[in-house]
């Protein structure tokens, strides 16, 4: 007689199948049981998922290039131009960056001024800035989360198929991913400030100029009576 995991109506053929192979660690969730052998995938979040449940998820490209500083002809390309002269002041652009990513307005202040404080600090003691970037690049992990974007590996991979050897699973392409996202932010500072906020702001809009909407009461007109 099967048991109740076999027999639920919700899974798949192959599924059943591997649930009647003995010595197969399972996995529970909402849909039935899901064999532990089953390669998992990530969320835009970057949490990990069942891919007998959920499906893979297919990352996108980047909006713009690395060095694409001065935009393209749309309608974007005005304030692409703004954020590549933001560059020059990469504490005025880390801070609109991350106010923009956490959609939360009067944050801006608060990521400038640390931006700044690091900004002399490398300056002060290494004469460059080579400390800043060592906090700021988990931003540009939080964007490719946030909107499921592939990285550098997977760039390269995609390309040229240089880094698909020796990723074996998705906790080691993330693990790639997130160092990756260290060396731009550390080689390329702006350039990478300058992407990311080309990106965010073809995505987000500003938390600070989210219109709201206004019901305007207009009243009835004169009334007269007829005959």
């Amino acid at each position: 007689m099967a048991n109740n995991e076999e027999s639920n109506p919700l899974l798949s053929p192959e599924v059943k199948d591997e649930l009647k192979k003995p010595n197969k660690r399972v996995i529970s969730s909402a849909a039935g049981a899901i064999p532990a052998a089953f390669p998992m995938g990530w969320t835009a979040d970057g949490l990990p998922m069942g891919h007998g449940v959920v499906g893979e998820t297919n990352r996108r490209q980047w909006d713009s290039g690395l060095c694409a500083c001065f935009g393209r002809n749309d309608e974007f390309c005005s304030s692409d131009i703004e954020v590549c002269f933001l560059g020059m002041a990469p504490c005025v652009l880390y801070g609109s960056n991350a106010e923009r990513l956490g959609s939360a307005p009067g944050t801006f202040a608060n990521h400038c001024l640390l931006y700044t404080g690091l900004y002399m600090l490398g300056q002060s003691f290494f004469g460059s800035n080579c400390v800043a970037p060592c906090f700021t690049y988990p931003t540009r992990t939080a964007i490719r989360r946030k909107f499921n974007l592939e990285g550098s590996c997977e760039a390269l991979n995609r390309s040229c198929g240089c880094c698909g050897s020796f990723v074996e699973d998705e906790v080691q392409r993330e693990q790639c991913e997130s160092a990756c996202d260290f060396a731009t932010h550390f080689f390329c500072h702006p350039c990478a400030l300058c992407q990311e906020g080309r990106e965010l702001r073809r995505r987000l809009p500003h938390p600070g100029f989210n219109a709201r909407q206004v019901v305007v009461m207009i009243p009835p007109g004169d009334q007269t009576m007829g005959r």
